[in-house]
């Protein structure tokens, strides 16, 4: 792994992370046991606005929502370069990665909407970033966000 530059895999898709976010209540962004970092869900914050408010199935569109996948990732990856004093390359691997998708009761595409999530994971970590996954549809979710993304980072 010590070959592989994260940053320049971000910078190649031309991503550039934001400040890690504050927590809004009582928890930690992100907790360390051991060589695990578990990282709080992450909403679509872009410019610290929503880049979407609303339901999948209703008035957010599989595309819209795939994009909000993407933007919680990148959050996601904020937070451990955070928490790992500025330094991705003590990434090891993507282990998993959770996605809360807010929809209308019909709606059954949630896999298409947390691909956002799981193929930016690929794109930046490479085989390192290939994680078990988790997604589940709620009714509604913080700040009326359309998805919400949590992760578990193993790092050195």
């Amino acid at each position: 792994m010590a070959d592989v530059n994260y940053e320049d895999r971000l910078a190649a898709l031309g991503i550039t992370l934001p400040e890690a976010a504050a927590p809004v209540a009582n928890y930690l962004a992100v907790t360390r046991t051991g060589n695990t970092l578990v990282v709080s869900g992450q909403l679509p914050l872009v410019d610290g606005k929503l880049l979407a408010t609303g339901k999948l199935g209703g008035d957010v569109d599989a595309e819209t929502g795939v994009a909000c996948a993407k933007a919680c990732l990148i959050n996601v990856i904020a937070q451990v370069k955070a928490a790992l004093g500025g330094d991705l390359s003590r990434v090891r691997k993507v282990v998993r990665l959770g996605g809360f998708i807010a929809c209308t009761p019909d709606f059954v595409t949630h896999a298409v909407v947390m691909n956002g999530a799981s193929d930016l994971a690929v794109e930046v970590f490479g085989d390192a970033g290939r994680h078990a996954r988790s997604t589940i549809g709620v009714p509604s979710l913080p700040l009326n966000a359309p998805v919400e993304v949590e992760a578990l980072f193993e790092v050195d």
